[in-house]
């Protein structure tokens, strides 16, 4: 039997990509991140490197608690566990994402519900989460995909008159801003990611960030302390089954160096993201993600467009080959993001009905493909990222950008017409 290819993360999903525009690897590093590391090997592991990371983030946004994590899968998963939801219980969720995003709400047997996207966008909305509503809901994560925040202000508005708590996956918004409001402080808690690959690259590393007391003692219990308290002359007593979902020192001090020059680099994403997308939205045929009014800060961690496919001879996978030969790095379709369909198991488990899906606990009978967000499956059959967008751009990288996609959208127009050879 034929072992199946594992994906690859990090550095090593980016081994052998070439093109003529800067890729993210290998990494910019904080000019403090040896010195850190230093302390940590000199301290005998006994420095306070994590607790310092965690109150250098929560001050850089404002927030009362950070944990740190060992990744964004283990952030987000806490925080599902934190929550402590019965097993059947609905959490609306955004389809387009990362299977991250979902990972511990299918741990902790709660039930995904996936919302589906705004036209002409990459996220959800509250117009589009109202009909997914039901009495078995309990919270809405909303994801900011490649950075683009959803408007908040209505979805909160939307589970304030439910009873529903809002939390964020910010894992790709790091210092993002809505309406001048930090990306990971516009509901109850947020996840972070700071994968090598991400926006704030550590080695790997993730947090939650909440203003809720008792959440973050449930999150520090729960998510890293196995769940168990000290008995008096007997020892670790395990309430509940927990994890130990810790940040290490040696990440803590890299991710610490790494706070000391993101913000330097969130406000050049911000500025080559908006200046490509201007210059993309003049090329006919193709449209870059819109950025809304509300987002005043895009901490843009993967540029996109979609294609008209009316208007060319070749198809989204053939455009996207295309562009990669002329240059731009990993330029590909992410049909692969639309999570109802990406996680085949979520399926198999409902229709097989296997607990959670069972009834009870569920409420009801559920199905997931690529069918039951239609307006996000059509999205992503027209849509192209390149996942090498980073901090490293100049303006005259976006103007060659801008380039090459016309030079392609140029070539194929004509082919349509019936010129060329």
């Amino acid at each position: 039997m034929r072992t199946p290819e594992r994906a690859k993360y990090g550095a090593a999903a980016f081994e052998g990509l070439t093109g003529s525009l800067p890729q993210p690897f290998p990494r910019t590093m904080g000019p403090n991140c040896l010195k850190y590391l230093q302390e940590v090997i000199d301290s005998g592991l006994t420095s306070d490197m994590v607790g310092r990371f965690e109150r250098a983030f929560a001050e850089a946004l404002g927030v009362k608690h950070c944990i740190a994590t060992p990744g964004c899968t283990p952030a987000l998963a806490i925080l599902a566990a934190a929550f402590d939801f019965e097993p059947g219980d609905e959490i609306v969720v955004s389809p387009i994402t990362d299977y991250g995003t979902i990972q511990g709400l299918v741990r902790e047997n709660y039930i995904p519900v996936f919302a589906d996207t705004e036209p002409g966008t990459i996220n959800l909305s509250a117009e589009t989460i109202e009909p997914c509503l039901t009495e078995r809901t309990r919270a809405i994560l909303v994801v900011h995909m490649t950075g683009l925040i959803p408007d908040m202000d209505a979805i909160n508005a939307l589970a304030a008159k439910r009873g529903l708590i809002v939390y964020e996956d910010a894992c790709q918004a790091v210092f993002g801003e809505y309406k001048g409001r930090p990306a990971g402080t516009l509901a109850e808690a947020a996840g972070f990611s700071f994968d090598s690959e991400k926006t704030l690259g550590s080695d790997v590393g993730g947090c939650v960030v909440t203003d809720d007391d008792d959440l973050a003692e449930r999150m520090r219990f729960v998510g890293q302390s196995r769940g168990a308290v000290s008995v008096p002359g007997f020892g670790r007593e395990h309430a509940v089954p927990g994890y130990a979902y810790r940040m290490t020192q040696s990440t803590a001090a890299i991710t610490l160096a790494q706070l000391e020059i993101v913000r330097e680099q969130v406000a050049r994403r911000d500025r080559m993201a908006r200046l490509l997308t201007d210059l993309i939205a003049e090329i006919p045929g193709v449209t870059p993600l819109p950025i809304p009014d509300w987002v005043t800060v895009y901490s843009c961690w993967m540029f996109g467009l979609s294609i008209d496919p009316d208007a060319f001879a070749c198809t989204t996978a053939e455009f996207a080959e295309q562009l990669a030969q002329a240059g731009i790095p990993g330029a590909g379709m992410g049909e692969y993001y639309l999570i109802p369909a990406a996680c085949t198991f979520l399926d198999e488990n409902a229709r097989r009905k296997l607990y959670p899906y069972s009834i009870p606990p569920a409420s009801r009978t559920y199905s997931y493909s690529a069918d039951t967000c239609p307006t996000a499956r059509n999205f992503l059959k027209t849509f192209i990222r390149w996942s090498t967008f980073c901090e490293k751009y100049q303006p005259e990288h976006c103007k060659l950008a801008a380039r090459i996609v016309a030079g392609i959208t140029s070539l194929d127009l004509d082919l349509r017409s019936g010129g060329g050879t």
